[in-house]
């Protein structure tokens, strides 16, 4: 079979969490010969890099987390793999798990072969997984082998272009032998589906197809090679990684079917000639270790000490095993780590200026929050310097002071993703911290009009302070906000002390009965009193806050609560659990429909008090196998009563 080399070449592994994906990338490197060195280890929701040959070419494998709380670190690398290797489990009811991978797949075009693992335990037929998988994407999967069993054991497999037949041998290459009789028909009859959907692809071979004429196995490999590279067929593999099974086959379709570098870069637009262009697509704090980027080489060669965008390298490494190697120079096409890039972040395109607008993922909405403080109020300073790095590393994580609560809220993908973070703190960072759910950000109104005089009167020796004022104070309508009218006459409140009134007055529905603040009210000046020389505005701030602070009990004051617009999305046959678990949350359902451009899945909108949405996210994925999110956006104030509003008021 023809084959040229085609330099670095960087393959991603993703797959469902729990598919085997991380042992199937430590069964990689040891069958390259380069297996995973210590200190290299899966953290969880970190990619991990290793660099290894097969073969004599170089590769650069990435492990992505499974976890849909890290599908953003996924999808980061999937931007600059040449392609993509799915893990699935051989369960075609599983096969819904796949569903958001195969749609990031589709959407950013990258080629990828499938590798059902753990087909030691597959129960039912291999066909029926890909048909279960095919749902979930556009492009058409071909199986490319046939589970030979014994009995309900799977033992071996049939390849279907060179119909030759091994048997699986734990932690070594597969022994040939030959094709069972029983199972001719059936790997004739997955053969002819493959050389059908190949053949949409190529008028010659779509002409031998119609003639009735066999082609050769030189002639389906080159046109499977050409497809699987352009990512318009994936090819399904079987195997099982903690035996080793198909890791070399997996391998050799890898060496023959991955496009190289410059194929890669064709499709995501970058040009062949000019200065380097590095993308980064991972970035690492390591504390006192300094800063380490992972970047992808689009144009080379790059050397150590070179500047980048105005940021000079310092230190360029490969990862061998998972290890780093010091180099002092990168081609085009190589994965690399480089050092102290300060001020430049994850995403970023470093190079020519007409080259900066590379594709980089969207970064998802926040889903879960966690309010934090330090254990140790020394550490504050240092806090705010962590979480400034973790941001840049991270831009799934959102980092925020609340200005209504004054709490330090960090946001993310769900609460393992936020627990990693703390890790991060505590042990890259030595800031340990202590979290909580953040609070609600409620507000006060009132619901009927009121007058209030108020006045304040002290003679303390020498000048004292006087200040008399009469206010209406009535609500507005929602969302109307604070308003303060002037309705002075007569000099009654001189014109200079009037601002202090309003702004005394605003200040004072800063905190109300139930302790938050006070919206949606106008605030009246209708009369008052002045002495020539006690008063001054701060008298009369002091008697505007005396007269609101009387005032708001006996206005018929109510709490409100913040209301979102959510919108879950969920596969339809959650449809309705995810009714059930909005209404359980005082949630008013407003409808739903078919997501848009996700066959089989629904969008279910609802109003939903943001004081039922903390952990939201975590009862929906456990009630979907992982697979519901949900988006949201502030809709409105709503009054709140009863057990709600007890507790909300302490």
């Amino acid at each position: 079979m023809p084959h040229s080399p085609s330099g670095p070449r960087a393959v991603a592994l993703v797959g469902p969490y729990g598919s085997g994906k991380s042992t199937l990338f430590d069964a990689l490197l040891t069958a390259s010969g380069s297996p995973l060195r210590r200190g290299a280890e899966k953290v969880a929701g970190e990619l991990r890099l290793a660099h290894c040959s097969f073969m004599d070419e170089p590769w650069a494998l990435i492990d992505c987390p499974g976890s849909v709380e890290f599908a953003y670190a996924a999808q980061s690398a999937l931007a600059i793999a040449d392609l993509a290797v799915l893990v699935c489990e051989p369960d075609p009811a599983r096969a819904a798990t796949a569903a958001p991978i195969l749609r990031t797949l589709d959407g950013y075009g990258v080629p990828f072969l499938v590798f059902v693992n753990r087909v030691d335990q597959m129960a039912g037929r291999a066909r029926d997984t890909v048909a279960a998988l095919q749902a979930y994407t556009s492009r058409p999967l071909v199986l490319r082998q046939v589970p030979i069993r014994e009995g309900d054991a799977v033992v071996g497999y049939v390849d279907v272009v060179s119909e030759r037949a091994y048997r699986y041998r734990r932690n070594a290459p597969s022994e040939r032998v030959d094709v069972p009789p029983a199972l001719s028909e059936r790997e004739h009859e997955a053969r002819a589906g493959l050389i059908e959907v190949l053949a949409d692809h190529d008028d010659a071979l779509l002409e031998k197809v119609v003639e009735d004429v066999t082609p050769t196995a030189t002639e389906i490999y080159d046109r499977l090679r050409a497809d699987e590279a352009a990512g318009t067929v994936a090819g399904v593999l079987l195997g099982a990684a903690d035996r080793a099974w198909g890791v070399r086959r997996l391998w050799k379709a890898l060496r023959h079917d991955a496009p190289g570098a410059a194929e890669t870069a064709a499709r995501r637009g970058v040009a062949t000639d000019g200065a380097p262009l590095v993308q980064v697509f991972r970035t690492i704090n390591g504390g006192h270790g300094g800063k380490v980027s992972w970047a992808r080489l689009w144009r080379g060669p790059l050397k150590d000490g070179a500047a980048l965008n105005g940021a000079r390298l310092s230190g360029i490494w490969r990862l061998p095993g998972g290890e780093p190697a010091k180099i002092g120079e990168a081609e085009t096409g190589e994965v690399v780590a480089l050092g102290r890039l300060d001020g430049v972040a994850t995403g970023a395109v470093l190079g020519e200026a007409g080259d900066a607008l590379l594709p980089f993922p969207e970064v998802p909405p926040p889903l879960y929050a966690m309010a934090i403080a330090t254990t140790d109020h020394k550490d504050d300073v240092r806090l705010a310097g962590a979480l400034q790095k973790l941001a840049e590393e991270d831009p799934s994580l959102t980092v925020r002071m609340d200005p209504e609560t004054g709490e330090t809220v960090l946001s993310g993908q769900g609460e393992m993703h936020l627990r990693s973070v703390i890790d991060r703190l505590a042990n890259v960072f030595g800031v340990r911290v202590a979290s909580q759910k953040p609070r609600v950000p409620y507000k006060e109104t009132i619901r009927k009009p009121i007058h209030q005089h108020g006045r304040l009167k002290k003679q303390t020796g020498g000048h004292g302070q006087f200040a008399d004022v009469k206010l209406d104070i009535a609500p507005r309508g929602r969302g109307e906000g604070f308003r303060f009218v002037d309705k002075i006459v007569g000099g009654a409140v001189p014109r200079n002390f009037i601002p202090a009134v309003g702004d005394a007055a605003e200040e004072a529905l800063r905190k109300g009965v139930f302790g938050y603040p006070v919206v949606d009210v106008e605030v009246t000046l209708t009369d008052g009193q002045f002495h020539a020389v006690d008063s001054s505005d701060m008298a009369f701030r002091t008697a505007t806050r005396q007269a609101i602070a009387e005032a708001l009990p006996k206005a018929d004051p109510v709490l409100l609560e913040p209301v979102d617009h959510v919108t879950i999305s969920v596969p339809n046959d959650y449809t309705a659990a995810a009714q059930r678990l909005l209404t359980g949350r005082r949630g008013q359902i407003l409808g739903y429909a078919e997501r848009e451009g996700w066959p089989g899945w629904d969008d279910v909108e609802a109003l939903v008090p943001q004081a039922e949405l903390h952990d939201l996210v975590i009862e929906l994925r456990s009630i979907t196998m992982g697979l519901g999110t949900y988006r949201r956006r502030f809709d409105h104030l709503a009054e709140v009563h009863g057990r709600v509003a007890q507790a909300a008021a302490g």
